[in-house]
């Protein structure tokens, strides 16, 4: 695991100095090479102590060792070497690097993961009494598809692709509903404008990001965070779907795990209903 992917993971249960500690590095990876943990103490304002207990929190034997982990990552860039396409690759060659990239992307989300996070969102969509999923442009699409999924459970579940439709449905929230709000960069202004209202009418709120200091992050009362990086043929975000999906389809088994009678049912008016339809046409 990365130097960079360790200090995301950990990033929501650090202590607000550890906290700095990690913005300073994320914000200055290759300023931290060439400081001594003197250097980076004085420019935080804190002891040398305080900067290699952080080092030894995240996993690291000290500041050093994370030092040579996040050189490894600055100097020769940890990327998506699967999916380095080159002009004599064949069909099935670039099928096959799409595919490593995709496994890579969600290997690294799955080492994101806080399992205490999870468990809090899943015990926070199982008590909502109403769950609305948002997201604006590539995370619409997302948001929807956890509508497809979520619908499923028997738990009233929400969700519209125009985002001006999104903004009228989070002002109808209350404190007993919940907004699960999907963006990659976390912020979003449209995104966030949703956020607000639906926070200014007391609902509970889970963001899906990359990015832990994002706005979006720092607002929700619940982050989980996804991995993907920037290949020359893909942007960032739009390899982050395949994260974001898999995130959203783990919270869905979990919801039907926790509920099975009730998902049952509810599955079983779905099929009834999509097989009577079928027989009528």
């Amino acid at each position: 695991m990365s130097c960079i992917s360790k200090i995301r993971s950990y990033y929501a249960r650090l202590s607000e100095k550890e906290k700095q500690i990690a913005n300073f590095i994320l914000d200055n990876p290759e300023k931290i090479l060439h400081s001594t943990i003197n250097e980076v103490a004085e420019d935080l304002g804190m002891a040398d102590a305080t900067v290699f207990r952080f080092c030894k929190r995240i996993g690291f034997k000290g500041y050093q060792a994370m030092k040579i982990a996040l050189a490894s990552e600055i100097i020769t860039p940890i990327q998506q070497i699967h999916e380095e396409i080159t002009e004599g690759d064949n069909e099935k060659a670039v099928t096959e690097k799409v595919f490593q990239s995709n496994i890579r992307t969600l290997e690294n989300t799955l080492l994101l993961q806080d399992s205490d996070s999870i468990q809090r969102a899943v015990k926070m969509i199982h008590t909502a009494e109403r769950v609305h999923f948002y997201g604006t442009g590539g995370s619409a699409v997302i948001a929807m598809d956890a509508f497809h999924k979520f619908i499923r459970t028997g738990i009233k579940v929400f969700a519209f692709i125009d985002s001006h439709f999104q903004l009228m449905s989070a002002s109808q929230l209350t404190e007993k509903d919940l907004a699960v709000v999907i963006s990659h960069s976390g912020a979003n202004k449209d995104t966030i404008d949703i956020l607000n209202v639906a926070s200014e009418n007391g609902a509970k709120s889970i963001g899906i990001t990359s990015f832990p200091k994002s706005p979006i992050s720092q607002k929700v009362d619940i982050a989980l965070f996804t991995s993907s990086e920037e290949t020359e043929y893909r942007s960032e975000a739009l390899a982050s779907r395949i994260a974001q999906l898999s995130l959203i389809d783990a919270l869905y088994v979990n919801i039907m795990v926790l509920n099975k009678e009730h998902a049952k049912t509810s599955l079983g008016k779905i099929r009834s209903a999509i097989s009577d339809t079928r027989i009528e046409s």
